[in-house]
């Protein structure tokens, strides 16, 4: 029995010292190298050059080139030389070297192995042993695959079992990690940003929004334009146009956009007035006429403003109305009706007399009624619908008649001027 670091040596029949730098794998960290010692072995900085004395048989002087050590043996002065004609008998794994010493053999090296074609062949002292590859494990005498992704875990998401190995996979969305086992969310509207517009990344994907006036198309990513124009036709008054991301309503000729959905009608007479000067500019919805300052016709005389009277002392003025005052209004297209649209009063009253109202002309196709509302006063009624532009002439006549049978009457020409719209 052999001292720790030694072992029996059955040909020299004799304990021997154990190289623990050849058997024990790695023996050294950290960049250090390994030396052999009497019954251990030491870890000296791979610079270290160190000189060992031994004694053995022979005198003799020998240099290893392994990790720069010198080894001196010194003869024996109490011992004989060795013959060097006497060969020593080496156990099985073991061979003669020229020293005449027994020596591993390296069957992994000389190929004396009998290890697989699927095995690694590692060398030991005095024989050798047959290992499975790293990723493979031994089964019998055959070496099979080792699937790790039935082992708990190494993937974060997913496992693909390669011969001998394996590799992590990611989710749609996911990347691997520096690591390659953790899988880590890609921020897509970093990387390309797919999006036609406004990307938000989220955790595995992203999602794709559009600006206003737009909406995502069918694949998710693109935008189309809302044609704000078509989802209802009350959106603009008179029209609407549609543009890449918005829309704008526009208006008819003698309009003008407020709101930015309404139309209001332009007064042409405060801002392009185109009338003569011995004419009058009346706006009406959507644009304007020029009517005569003096609107009187013979025999009837101008004696104020829109008022014209037929003299007494003219023979012809005894069959015809006393007075004559023109008016103008204007009204929007298809306005619903019945509507009251205009009031007529008497401007003098006298005491014993009676008042009646009539439509006098301008009504022939019934559009009309006039209701007396009083004594004195009565209001023209439109009972039909009446579409623009076009223009109305109504004659509304009142009769004047007393106790003692005098009678008199007086028109009031009302221009009605419908507009094209109704607006």
């Amino acid at each position: 029995q052999c001292t720790d670091g030694y072992e029996w040596d059955p040909i020299r029949q004799r304990c021997k010292d154990i190289d623990e730098c050849e058997i024990v794998p790695d023996a050294c960290k950290g960049g250090m190298k390994c030396v052999n010692h009497y019954g251990g072995y030491l870890c000296l900085p791979r610079t270290a050059q160190i000189i060992v004395n031994e004694r053995e048989e022979a005198a003799a002087e020998s240099t290893s080139g392994r990790n720069n050590v010198i080894r001196r043996t010194p003869a024996d002065p109490h011992r004989a030389p060795p013959n060097p004609t006497h060969q020593i008998q080496c156990a099985a794994g073991y061979e003669q070297s020229d020293h005449n010493v027994c020596q591993d053999i390296d069957e992994c090296a000389t190929g004396t192995h009998n290890c697989r074609a699927d095995q690694v062949c590692v060398n030991l002292r005095g024989s050798f042993s047959c290992q499975c590859p790293p990723g493979y494990q031994k089964r019998g005498d055959q070496c099979v695959d080792i699937d790790e992704c039935t082992l708990p875990p190494y993937c974060h998401h997913r496992c693909v079992n390669t011969p001998g190995s394996y590799y992590c996979q990611c989710n749609a969305g996911f990347q691997l990690a520096s690591n390659n086992h953790t899988c880590v969310d890609i921020n897509e509207c970093d990387a390309n940003n797919p999006c036609a517009q406004q990307c938000y990344n989220i955790l595995g994907s992203f999602i794709c929004q559009c600006n206003p006036g737009f909406e995502l198309s069918s694949d998710r990513i693109n935008c189309e334009d809302t044609d704000e124009c078509r989802t209802s036709s009350y959106i603009c008054q008179y029209q609407c146009v549609n543009e890449p991301g918005k829309f704008s309503c526009v208006c008819p000729e003698g309009y003008q956009v407020v709101g930015g959905r309404t139309c209001q009608d332009i007064n042409e007479c405060e801002t392009t007035n185109e009338c003569r000067e011995d004419e009058i500019c009346w706006n009406y919805h959507g644009g304007f006429r020029c009517y005569p300052r003096n609107p009187c016709q013979e025999p009837y005389v101008l004696t104020s403003e829109n008022r014209c009277v037929c003299p007494v002392s003219n023979a012809i003025c005894r069959e015809l109305p006393y007075s004559v005052v023109y008016k103008y209004m204007s009204i929007r297209s298809d306005r619903t009706v019945p509507s009251d649209i205009f009031q007529i009063q008497a401007t003098t009253i006298y005491p014993n007399t009676i008042n009646t109202f009539r439509i006098k002309s301008g009504n022939e196709n019934g559009e009309f009624y006039l209701r007396q509302t009083s004594a004195v006063s009565a209001m023209l009624v439109l009972v039909k619908s009446l579409s623009g532009p076009r223009e109305h002439i109504v004659d509304l006549e009142m009769l004047t008649v007393n106790s003692l049978n005098y009678r008199t009457s007086s028109v009031l020409r009302l221009t009605i001027i419908v507009g094209p719209y109704a607006f």
